[in-house]
């Protein structure tokens, strides 16, 4: 008569060091179970280690949640400043004439002074980001060609790849202040900053898209006795036209935000004033750079939204107009969010 087996053998079956059993049945399951011990061992560990790692954060910026309750009633007047109260028609509401006020004196957006226009913050800003991104497309380009293991075979093609990663790992707050000394803290070297900041990152995704091609296309023009130029022309770069220009459309909304921040250090456009206000501690003047901010921001992400659904293959649900999408956003938003219920 055979003798059950102890518990010190169903122990060490259980991790897989003592004798599993002869059915593989039993042997898959006593593996799984190890594989599942191991998930939740793991598991464990990465919640400990990012426990850590966050605890060791908070103290490394000195959080204090005491601070924070004390400040809450500096922080509750500088509120009212941002959002300055007054009524219309007996109804408490936000005064927005005062952020036009300001709007207007300081010619924010542009004035007409002895019959010729002068471009405000607004269009500086949108300015800087828009003459960087076309500077920077041709080197994004080349980049993007060159990179790719299709054109340049490896590992050649590493060089123009680390090249963009290494521009990609200095931020373009940073490729401002490198070039400072060769143009001064103008517009004009934030442009000179998203130019070079957008060879990093518009070029890697060319890069991307090339990789991702179809080799039918590639090898017919090929066959045809075609340069090498004409095959990159022709047989890579026609497939991923459309890709290409929803790219450089998305990359001009991140542009418009780099722009912005570039202000802040001395760029100019809406990011310096709203930097002069904040040190002159000029809430209202601030909300009022914020607003045209939202407004610029916001306006070039919907045009971007809208070239790159007219360039999207079988989609015509969301091919509506500029001014469609502004009236139709509100229904969308709802019906999207009881969908998810």
């Amino acid at each position: 008569m055979s003798m059950p087996p102890s518990k010190d053998n169903s122990i060490a079956a259980y991790f897989g060091y003592g004798d599993a059993g002869d059915s593989p049945a039993e042997r898959k399951l006593q593996d799984m179970k190890r594989r599942k011990t191991k998930r939740r061992l793991w598991t464990l560990l990465g919640l400990v280690g990012t426990y850590a790692a966050f605890y060791a954060s908070l103290v490394l910026i000195e959080f204090s949640l005491a601070e924070l309750v004390g400040q809450l009633d500096q922080f509750y007047e500088a509120l009212l400043e941002y959002f300055p109260p007054t009524t219309y028609f007996g109804v408490p509401f936000v005064d927005i004439g005062a952020y036009a006020d300001f709007i207007i004196a300081e010619n924010l957006i542009l004035t007409v002074e002895g019959g010729q226009i002068v471009w405000g913050a607004m269009f500086v800003t949108m300015a800087v980001a828009f003459a960087g991104t076309v500077l920077g497309l041709p080197l994004a380009l080349f980049f993007g060609v060159m990179s790719s293991e299709r054109v340049v075979p490896y590992p050649f093609n590493f060089f123009f790849r680390g090249t963009m990663s290494l521009i990609r790992a200095i931020p373009g707050l940073v490729w401002f202040l490198i070039l400072i000394p060769l143009a001064g803290v103008t517009p004009f070297t934030g442009a000179l900053a998203i130019m070079v900041d957008t060879t990093g990152y518009l070029g890697r995704l060319f890069t991307d898209e090339l990789e991702e091609i179809e080799d039918g296309p590639i090898e017919g023009i090929r066959s045809t006795g075609a340069s090498s130029s004409q095959v990159v022309s022709f047989g890579m770069l026609s497939q991923v036209f459309r890709q290409f220009i929803a790219w450089i459309a998305f990359d001009l909304e991140h542009n418009v935000r780099a722009a912005i921040g570039l202000g802040i250090i001395g760029a100019g456009g809406l990011g310096l004033e709203l930097y002069v206000q904040r040190q002159t501690f000029h809430y209202t003047e601030m909300m009022a750079c914020i607003i045209l901010i939202f407004l610029l921001a916001g306006s070039v992400e919907l045009v971007s939204q809208r070239v790159r659904s007219a360039l999207r293959e079988g989609d015509d649900v969301e091919k509506s107009g500029v001014l469609e999408a502004f009236i139709n956003a509100p229904g969308k938003i709802l019906e999207s969010t009881a969908g998810r219920r």
